[in-house]
């Protein structure tokens, strides 16, 4: 059981140290943060640099240090609740992965709203015509993919069956 809560751990460790290198490497080494815009294999990858002070999409945006601590506080709040849930009740390795993804990809957003007031955005990605004008980071892609793998890794239906 304990190898099952390790994959979690490490999942999430590694999803945050990946999500806080991206952007250091883009946003203070590759000067995204002056720059503005790379475009890297347009208009399928493109580097534009966006600082979210809401949720996604911009939801809930706001200036003030009321909601950019509001947002801290759920997303630890989220992340807490998310590492009781999956160690109470552990599933399968899928879903210690999930759990590793959306904990380590909030508490990388976390990092971005206390160092500096707003998470930091940067890849873009359009297609077939359809040009998206949201940015995007690692640890939002691990969030929303970590979420979609608690819903499906875990509950019911997510064990395994005792009939023999």
């Amino acid at each position: 059981m304990s190898a099952l809560r390790n994959i979690a751990v490490v999942t999430g460790l590694v999803i945050f140290v990946l999500d806080q290198a991206s952007k250091w490497i883009v946003v203070h080494w590759m000067e995204l943060k002056f720059v503005g815009a790379i475009d890297v294999l347009p208009p399928y990858l493109n580097l534009r640099m966006a600082w979210n002070r809401g949720i996604n999409f911009g939801l809930f945006s706001s200036d003030t240090d009321v909601m950019r601590w509001a947002l801290i506080a759920i997303a630890l709040l989220i992340s807490g609740w998310v590492v009781w849930w999956i160690r109470r009740e552990p599933g399968g390795w899928p879903a210690q992965v999930s759990a590793g993804l959306l904990v380590g990809g909030a508490l990388g957003n976390v990092v971005d709203r206390v160092l500096y007031g707003a998470v930091a955005d940067f890849l873009n990605m359009s297609c077939c015509g359809i040009e998206n004008p949201y940015a995007f980071n690692v640890a939002d892609i691990s969030i929303f993919i970590g979420a979609i793998g608690l819903i499906l890794f875990t509950g019911e239906s997510a064990k395994p069956r005792d009939d023999a």
